[in-house]
């Protein structure tokens, strides 16, 4: 039972070496939220703090109740759990709220993962932040960084832009807004859309090297590293299945190329080679680590011209 008048941050912090400082600013009479990371996979990512957590906390608010149930279940938790996710998060942010303001400490915690990555509890941490709630992260799991780890890709910059549009005209905006990201870009996808996105990829930003990082944590995890050319060929021959981080490649320092030297390339290729326009497109877009479409543009013109 919750003592009255001021409590510290939260009864359940013992360890005074693991709770981070607390602004006096925060209402101590109200509960705490709690940002609890999950596993992406296997059960076995998770921290003995966040068990500790989701054991003692008042109310578990979970993005999908009947998948979290059997993480809960897995470690013997059995605590008061609601929904929020992105259709009921209005009402439910306002409940969640209401339950913090009575003193009850909630954990937040999503299908896989640090909640409030691509998901809509940033907006109960931004109102409860905004009422002076306090808010503790408990880390943990990321489908992101775990996909970085391994992925064989400079770390040191990273540019994370969440689930590509599902709208082709949107995806293709998206990614020509990037074109220029000097960093290595991450981004969650789809199965269904993976070998359009690739296309899209591969005309827009040019034959770049990329990873798909696959059933990340578990039996069958799978990371596949390529040229999106290369990985289009492959995936022909596969059907891949669940959401995938996709990671791509920074352009490669490139030495300078103007319009003469790039038309030149094209009429090598198509004149002295023999290939076809789109062949001969291919190579020099693999060449010049150019966008396709941008090459595919001047051997129009160049076939305009002749």
């Amino acid at each position: 039972m919750k003592s009255e008048g001021k409590r510290a941050i939260s009864k359940k912090e013992t360890d005074a070496s693991n709770s981070p400082p607390h602004p006096s600013h925060l209402n101590s009479r109200c509960g705490v939220l709690y940002i609890v990371a999950t596993p992406i996979g296997n059960l076995e990512d998770i921290t003995f703090r966040a068990i500790r957590i989701l054991r003692e906390t008042d109310l578990i608010a979970a993005e999908d109740t009947r998948h979290s149930r059997k993480l809960l279940s897995h470690y013997g938790i059995s605590r008061p759990l609601t929904s929020y996710f992105d259709h009921n998060k209005g009402f439910k942010g306002n409940y969640i709220l209401e339950k913090l303001r009575e003193g009850l400490d909630v954990a937040l915690i999503s299908d896989a993962g640090t909640p409030c990555i691509s998901d809509p509890g940033f907006q109960l941490v931004r109102d409860a932040v905004a009422e002076g709630i306090p808010v503790v992260p408990v880390p943990g799991p990321s489908a992101v960084i775990t996909a970085l780890s391994a992925a064989g890709l400079p770390t040191d910059r990273f540019a994370y832009e969440g689930f590509l549009p599902s709208r082709p005209g949107k995806r293709r905006d998206k990614l020509q807004a990037v074109r220029s990201e000097e960093r290595v870009l991450v981004f969650y996808e789809t199965s269904r859309r993976l070998a359009a996105t690739l296309e899209d990829l591969l005309e827009l930003l040019g034959d770049r090297e990329l990873v798909i990082a696959r059933e990340l944590t578990k039996i069958h995890e799978e990371f596949l590293k390529g040229s999106a050319s290369e990985l289009l060929d492959i995936l022909k021959d596969r059907h891949i299945r669940g959401e995938v981080v996709l990671l791509v490649a920074p352009e490669p320092a490139l030495q300078e190329t103007g319009e003469i030297g790039i038309a030149e390339l094209i009429r090598g290729y198509t004149g002295g080679c023999g290939l076809s326009m789109k062949d001969a497109v291919k190579r020099v877009a693999q060449e010049t680590g150019r966008p396709r479409g941008e090459i595919y543009a001047e051997a129009l013109r160049i076939k305009g011209r002749e």
